[in-house]
């Protein structure tokens, strides 16, 4: 499924990005590793390229990766439509600067909902 493994075993790695994943599509942006935007970033651009063909199949492949009934529905309902005219570059990352603790490079993942 995904090439980076971020020292995680397999099931933390889904709880891991299923977490991400949902506060991603529930804030609309995410304060994170690099590392870790860098993997979540195609996975949020295909759950949004899903939302927008808005089919049951769709709905059902959204459902394998965010399990809450209600996420899905604001996915296909309120986020994919925003972005009808689009067919790519969903998300954006942008440089946060070096966490103190243990210097990790930080960003923020958003879903881009005007032009910069």
């Amino acid at each position: 499924m995904l090439a980076k493994k971020l020292s995680r075993t397999t099931n933390e790695r889904r709880v891991l990005f299923r977490a991400l994943l949902e506060a991603l599509f529930l804030h609309g942006a995410i304060k994170t590793t690099k590392a870790k935007a860098k993997v979540i970033k195609p996975q949020a651009e295909k759950l949004i390229s899903l939302g927008k063909k808005g089919s049951l199949a769709a709905r059902r492949q959204a459902h394998k990766i965010l399990p809450k009934r209600r996420l899905v529905n604001s996915l296909f309902a309120e986020i994919a439509p925003k972005f009808k005219n689009k067919n790519s570059g969903f998300t954006r990352i942008i440089k946060l600067g070096r966490r103190l603790g243990d210097g990790a490079e930080m960003v923020k993942l958003e879903l881009i909902s005007k032009p910069i």
